[in-house]
């Protein structure tokens, strides 16, 4: 162990950080995972032959690679510094840390200037100073990257598909290359070339993550048909990824494969939170959670299941938000609005978001100052408040700060309708419907303007033009219910039965297990039309079902019970955190009274305990001293916080709070409500400081206690 570290502290010499909590290695490694790895199952087969002193590196570098092919940064760039605790001066964990940040997401920017690629810069330093010390292959995949991912290259992308093209050209017989090949050369070679790349490596591995996951990357946004088959594998391949199971739902709504795209969206998102809630993880600290949860939401609208679709979105709404996490820190927040918001307007649930509480607007926030007045247009128009929609409308278009982008246009075209003017309404949207670019991962707009013009049509009377409108629209989004239902409707009305009956099969079909009480389907079931469900889909499909899903766990986020805490008092007695059942815990671990940055931070908490009495809150800090060393510390001795000896870490290192790599203590602020769930944390290098942060953490406990 000593050598180890011996051999790490001479890693990054110029990045040394000596301040307790902070990593010897440097800032480099001072941000990311800090806990030992642990062997994923179901991750898929990458197996990719490195050059390392320990013979243990091998096996965790596979692993740390085929999370690199899903996708799974994170954990990956944990999986690469557990490589370099077994062998400190391994030039391909480096590489593979390299790897972990300068991502196919990053190889379209233009400079990588963001701080937050400095640590990946240095870690491709470091990997680039070893190039020579592994073989000519291993060397040839370190200069790929170096030279990539060099500052102010032009056409990064195009660039790295040269440089792993000719990768590939020098070793032919290399999967690894190839696939690396097809995910890079997306967006850089045509899709059939890149798809015929990827062939060659399903041909050796047929359930390659990697080669799976490319396919469906590359097909996504230009003929998402073809993408069906790798679809159908890369879940197979990789079932213990939640984005293995996350993209093949992006192919099946696509296709209007709605019920596949469910099993495929839920089965991602409860496997999601299993990994979550197992490593004690936050929303806020999953870049992918928040992601799957808001699609899963839209595609239970598509299926008619609102209510599942509403409960998700409220559950978004309610996870801990964070700040200066990756960017991620409101990405729940935001998800889960943009899902609520959405559903209520397809759906029109004009009162709720008319309702006080009805949709948690912000004021001020951008968003919702773009949002609010045509989200509160569509609902006064619904319930045929026209005259104060009109009123409304005025003073909007007025206020020359008014966002009218398409769907103001809509709902000045809805109105028009309300009022009367059918012709001119319908005008407003086909010319609306010129630049309704409607799509997304998943779409913000409830609907295709198409659609719209449908259900115009239709009411008044016009069930040719219904007929065309509502087929454009499936063009846009297949089997979609509401299209489905208003071609039911309009071919009854022109007296064709066989097609109407066709379109009510599909429809219900596509809406076997919605919600019972939705007027789409209620006014179907009216024509008394004889109707025997049927699947139109481009590829079989199983039905959804989400009780059959619970095995993975929960779909929705739930606050996750605390980690036993094993701590004594300053007074010598065992305690945990039965004794504080019904009170909200503040849980602080400090490295002691030694620490400047502790003493800091416990006096700075210490000075608002009042108002954290006032909302049912105690404070409890942990650190390794002995009781006797909390009873005689002078630079704590006036604090009213309750000191706690957490012997030997136990209790830190079950919290997460504690570096496996460098057997270092770390800075960790933890919120635990009246139940003994984990609310909100962060672990680092600092200590959190920031009072009126927390406070309003609480207050957000408090107004959400967990169902």
């Amino acid at each position: 162990m000593l050598l180890h570290l011996a051999a790490a502290l001479a890693l990054i010499p110029s990045a040394l950080d000596d301040d307790p909590g902070h990593s010897h290695q440097g800032s480099a490694f001072d941000s990311g995972m800090r806990t030992r790895p642990w062997r994923i199952k179901g991750v898929g087969e990458a197996p990719f032959p490195i050059t390392s002193k320990s013979r243990e590196v091998q096996a965790w570098f596979n692993q740390g690679n085929a999370l690199l092919h899903s996708f799974w940064f994170e954990e990956a760039e944990r999986t690469f510094r557990w490589c370099l605790k077994l062998d400190p001066d391994c030039a391909m964990a480096y590489w593979g840390l390299a790897r972990s940040g300068f991502t196919w997401f990053e190889a379209s920017r233009g400079n990588l200037d963001d701080k937050l690629f400095d640590r990946y810069k240095a870690f491709l330093k470091e990997a680039v100073k070893r190039k020579n010390h592994v073989t000519e292959r291993e060397r040839d995949f370190i200069e790929v990257w170096e030279k990539g991912f060099a500052d102010k290259v032009t056409n990064r992308a195009q660039r790295l598909t040269e440089l792993l093209k000719a990768l590939v050209a020098k070793y032919p017989d290399d999967i690894e290359a190839k696939a690396l090949l097809g995910l890079f050369g997306i967006g850089q070679l045509k899709p059939a070339e890149d798809q015929a790349i990827l062939d060659q490596v399903l041909a050796k591995n047929p359930l390659h993550p990697g080669a799976l996951h490319a396919s469906i990357h590359n097909w996504d946004d230009s003929d998402a048909v073809k993408a069906v088959p790798s679809s159908r594998l890369y879940g197979k391949a990789a079932p213990g990824v939640g984005h293995a199971l996350h993209m093949p739902g992006h192919i099946f709504s696509k296709v209007g494969m709605w019920h596949e795209a469910a099993i495929a969206m839920d089965s991602a998102t409860r496997t999601e939170l299993r990994y979550m809630n197992d490593r004690l993880a936050l929303p806020y600290e999953d870049w992918d959670y928040a992601h799957n949860r808001n699609y899963l939401c839209y595609i239970q609208e598509q299926l008619g299941m609102v209510d599942a679709s509403l409960q998700g979105a409220r559950d978004l709404l309610a996870a801990p938000r964070d700040r200066d996490v990756r960017g991620y820190e409101f990405r729940a927040e935001r998800e889960g609005f943009k899902a609520l918001l959405r559903a209520l307007i397809k759906f029109e649930r004009w009162d709720d978001i008319l309702a006080a509480g009805g949709v948690p607007w912000t004021d001020g926030d951008d968003n919702d100052r773009r949002e609010r007045p045509v989200a509160e247009l569509l609902a006064l128009t619904g319930l045929g408040r026209l005259a104060e929609a009109r009123g409304r409308l005025n003073k909007l278009k007025a206020d020359k700060s008014t966002d009218t982008g398409l769907l103001f246009k809509v709902a000045e075209a809805k109105l028009r309708i309300a009022e009367g003017d059918t012709p001119g309404g319908i005008k407003e949207l086909r010319d609306a419907a010129e630049n309704d670019y409607y799509g997304g991962d998943p779409p913000n707009q409830p609907w295709p303007v198409k659609r719209l013009i449908g259900d115009a049509c239709l009411a008044s009377g016009d069930a040719k033009g219904a007929i065309t409108a509502y087929g454009e629209a499936l063009k846009r989004e297949p089997n979609d219910g509401f299209s489905l239902a208003g071609l039911t409707k309009a071919y009854h009305q022109v007296g064709d039965q066989v097609h109407a009956e066709r379109f009510a099969g599909r429809l219900a079909y596509e809406w076997s297990d919605a919600d019972p009480n939705l007027k789409w389907l209620k006014e179907a079931h009216s024509l008394g039309l004889k109707v025997k469900p049927v699947a139109e889909t481009v590829s079989p499909e199983r039905r959804y079902d989400p009780n059959a899903l619970r095995s993975f766990g929960p779909s929705n986020w739930r606050p996750f019970p605390a980690p036993r805490l094993t701590v004594t008092g300053a007074d010598g007695k065992s305690s945990g955190l039965d004794e504080y059942r019904g009170k909200n815990v503040i849980l602080i671990f400090y490295l002691g009274d030694s620490c400047v940055h502790c003493v800091e931070q416990l006096e700075t908490i210490n000075r608002r305990m009042s108002d954290f009495e006032k909302r049912n809150t105690v404070v409890l800090a942990a650190c390794s001293a002995k009781p006797s060393k909390l009873r005689e510390s002078k630079a704590l001795g006036d604090v009213h916080i309750t000191l706690v000896s957490d012997r030997n870490h136990e209790s830190a290192r079950r919290f997460a709070s504690y570096d496996d790599f460098e057997n270092l203590e770390l800075h960790s602020t933890i919120l635990l409500d009246s139940a003994g769930n984990v609310r909100w944390k962060r672990t680092g290098g600092d200590p959190f400081s920031d009072v009126d942060f927390l406070l309003k953490q609480i207050d957000h406990v408090n107004a959400t206690p967990p169902r």
